[in-house]
This record gives C-alpha cells, sequence and structure tokens, in this order.
C-alpha cells in the first residue's frame, strides 16, 4: 500500500511539473535601454537565461532575436512582502514550497543605435517594459531617449524603471542618477513611473522588481475569437548540415500572436510571402505541424508571450531570418499587402538620439525613410508630398492592417533616427 502510495504522489508530482512547464506565458515584457546598461545579465537572474546566445533547437524552447526568455514569478505564502516573490520553485530564505503566479515572456531588446530597428519592431508586441538605466553613467544616453519615445508612440503605457549596476557607485552616484532619471522623465507620460535600484549581477532587490511587475503589468484582456495573427519576429531552419531526406522538420517561425489563436494542424498563410520577382510578392502558404510556448509543445498557442510554430515550409525559405516581419493568419484573413503606403504624418520636434539637439526638418521629396510596423521594418522612398501626408514606394513590402502605426526614421550621419511616426491611409 505505501508503495502505491509513493507511485501516486509521484505521478501527481510529475503532472504537475509538466502542466507548469506546459503554461504559455501570459504577458510580453520589453527589457529596453542603452547598450550595456545590464538587460541581458538581468534577463540572465529573472531567467537563468542569456538571450544573446541561443539554440535553434525547437525542442529547446524559443529564445528569438530580439532575443526572448520565459520567466515564471513565484510566492512564497510564509514569508513577508515584498521578499515574498521570487523567480525559484522553493523559497531562498525560508525553503518553503512556493506558488506559481504567472509566466512572462522578456523581450531583451537591443540596445545598441544601429539596432533601433529591431527594438521599434518589438515595442509592438510588448504588454509593459522596464526601462534600465545604468547607475554609473549620466543619464540619460542617447539610445535611452530614442527607446522611450518608441515607447510613447507605441502606446505601451505600463513601464518601471530598474536603476541597475548600483553595486558600482557610492550611495552620493546613485542619488545623483536617481535625480537625473526623474528629471528625464518628468516631461514624459512615465513620470510617476517606479525607479528600483537593483543588482542585476548580484540578484540584489530582484524581489521588489517582481513584485512592482505584478502590480503594474496586469494580462490584457484577449479576444480569442478574433481572426489569428502572429508577427513573424525570426526565422530558421533547426535541421543539422547532411541530415538524411526522411528525417528533414519544416521551417520554423518563432514570434508573437496579436490576436485569435493558432492549433496544431491549422492551415496559414503568410504575407507578403516570398519575392517572384518584377516587384511581385506571392504568398506562402503551409500547415503547423507542431506548437511550442512556455519551453514545451503545446495544442494551442494565444498572444501572450513568445511562440515558435513547426512549418511543413521548405527550410530553406524560412533560414536565417529571411521571413522575419511576415505575418501568419488563415488563408485569406490576413490585412492587406501594401507595396506603396500613404501615410498621415506626426513628426517630432526634434531628432530623437542625437548628441545635438537636432530639428526634425520637413520630409523631402525623393528621401529614403526607415519605416517599422509590427515585425517588420523597410525602407520607403518618399514620391508625394503634401501637408500632413506624404506617399510611399517601398523596397519590401509589408502586411498591415489600415490605420496601423509606422515609426519614420530618418538618415542622420551614420545612423538612422527616430523623426516621428505616419497612420497608414488608403
Amino acid at each position: 500500500m505505501g508503495k502505491k502510495k509513493a507511485v501516486k504522489k509521484a505521478a501527481k508530482k510529475k503532472s504537475s511539473k509538466t502542466e507548469e512547464k506546459g503554461i504559455q506565458p501570459e504577458i510580453s515584457v520589453g527589457l529596453i535601454g542603452h547598450v550595456d546598461h545590464g538587460k541581458t545579465t538581468l534577463v540572465k537572474a529573472l531567467t537563468n537565461k542569456w538571450t544573446d546566445t541561443h539554440s535553434e533547437e525547437i525542442k529547446r524552447g524559443i529564445t528569438i532575436r530580439l532575443g526572448y526568455a520565459d520567466m515564471s514569478i513565484y510566492k512564497c505564502l510564509k514569508c513577508p512582502e515584498p521578499e515574498c516573490y521570487t523567480v525559484h520553485k522553493k523559497c531562498m530564505k525560508c525553503g518553503s514550497d512556493t506558488e506559481l503566479l504567472r509566466k512572462a515572456s522578456l523581450v531583451d531588446a537591443p540596445g545598441h543605435e544601429s539596432l533601433m530597428a529591431t527594438m521599434i519592431c518589438g515595442a509592438n508586441i510588448m504588454d509593459g517594459a522596464i526601462l534600465l538605466v545604468g547607475a554609473n553613467e549620466e543619464c540619460p544616453q542617447p539610445q535611452t531617449q530614442e527607446h522611450l519615445m518608441a515607447l510613447e508612440i507605441m502606446h505601451i503605457d505600463k513601464v518601471i524603471v530598474v536603476q541597475n549596476k548600483i553595486d558600482l557607485v557610492s550611495e552620493e552616484q546613485a542619488e545623483k542618477n536617481y535625480k537625473q532619471i526623474k528629471a528625464f522623465l518628468k516631461d514624459t507620460k512615465y513620470k510617476d513611473a517606479p525607479i528600483i535600484p537593483i543588482s542585476a549581477l548580484h540578484s540584489i532587490n530582484i524581489d521588489l522588481l517582481l513584485k512592482e511587475m505584478q502590480d503594474r503589468f496586469p494580462t490584457p484582456k484577449r479576444d480569442l475569437d478574433k481572426d489569428p495573427i502572429m508577427f513573424v519576429a525570426r526565422s530558421f531552419d533547426i535541421n543539422k548540415p547532411g541530415s538524411p531526406p526522411e528525417k528533414i522538420k519544416g521551417g520554423v517561425l518563432g514570434g508573437a500572436i496579436k490576436q485569435g489563436k493558432l492549433k496544431t494542424g491549422d492551415e496559414i498563410e503568410i504575407l507578403p510571402g516570398y519575392s517572384a520577382g518584377e516587384k511581385k510578392w506571392k504568398p506562402l502558404k503551409s500547415r503547423i505541424a507542431s506548437l511550442m510556448a512556455g519551453g514545451a509543445p503545446l495544442d494551442e498557442v494565444h498572444p501572450g508571450g513568445s511562440m515558435a510554430a513547426l512549418t511543413e515550409l521548405d527550410p530553406s525559405i524560412v533560414k536565417s531570418d529571411q521571413l522575419v516581419g511576415s505575418a501568419v493568419g488563415k488563408p485569406g484573413k490576413l490585412p492587406p499587402v501594401w507595396y506603396n503606403l500613404k501615410l498621415e504624418t506626426h513628426l517630432l520636434e526634434r531628432v530623437v538620439g542625437a548628441k545635438d539637439k537636432l530639428v526634425v526638418e520637413p520630409i523631402k521629396k525623393g528621401e529614403f525613410l526607415m519605416l517599422n510596423v509590427n515585425s517588420a521594418a523597410t525602407v520607403g522612398i518618399v514620391n508625394e508630398i503634401s501637408k500632413k501626408q506624404i506617399e510611399c514606394t517601398l523596397k519590401r513590402p509589408i502586411c498591415a492592417e489600415k490605420e496601423a502605426k509606422v515609426t519614420i526614421s530618418r538618415r542622420v550621419g551614420q545612423r538612422w533616427r527616430l523623426i516621428g511616426y505616419g497612420i497608414i491611409k488608403d
């Protein structure tokens, strides 16, 4: 009898672990800030994963560039707040079992100015953001300004500010840096955002950060009855060189679902598809062979966190991120593909991120602009200009809804700099 009970208990424990592992993350939280301010180190503290080194094996889960890693927030029922919040199944203070509150996907957005396009794409799939500021440098740095402006443009309202690397500075330096952060935020919608001093390297005040994430990042209400739309943030081939033909698997699409849900076995369409020459693109159609989210296979995925779909596509079509920026959905149900865009423009007063406070000059006919919408980045050549509108011919077509918001960047010196946004019109 004792043996049976032990087997039952072990089976129940195993089932509980599997169930927990297979939970899809409920929200996507962006980690943004200037290069080298410690975003990837913070991801390591929250998830035990480095997002800048990743495997392309779907069986190991999904860590897609931008840089994705799933985290779990636990709570110890015996310890007081905020010490009760942890990322561990066992409380590090009292050793008790903890309770899983929810899972989240962390989007480690590149901080380097040359990778701003990737960050702006990432903002489209974030439910909230953590702005990381290094206590050992002056605030704001150029990319800190640019990232915050991108969040404002994309209407991401939930933001927590983290003052990192407090272990590297004196108390006086930390206080001076704190005042700089407050001054930087005072004229933005984030003036009342909490500022949490931490050391990501030594996991100091991580419990405080987890409490704020629980309090300030509610899980949005999702409409699962809408036609599904997935934004592709990565695409790759998981087959090893020399694999026999009978063992070759289809291409993998990684990203996030904006609305609706996708299931294993679903027929899908991918837009704008592939280039068929002469500036024409043809849609791709395939079937979902399997789905991954939360580090485990799932039969169904929905909005909230990163996911990956193993498809029946020829691996050569998806390798090396060739389908990044595409939209995935049910055949015939996706938004239109645009080869030309008419944009209602909203320009900023000053060029964001430039060292000198450059005034944003009007857009000129014939100018090349970098345009970001959903997970897509393309270049538009300005053909027509009116008072509040421009018309662009796109180097690479995009799939997006009418009235979608498009960020606009201009070449300033050797860098693309954010100068405003546009709304897609007919």
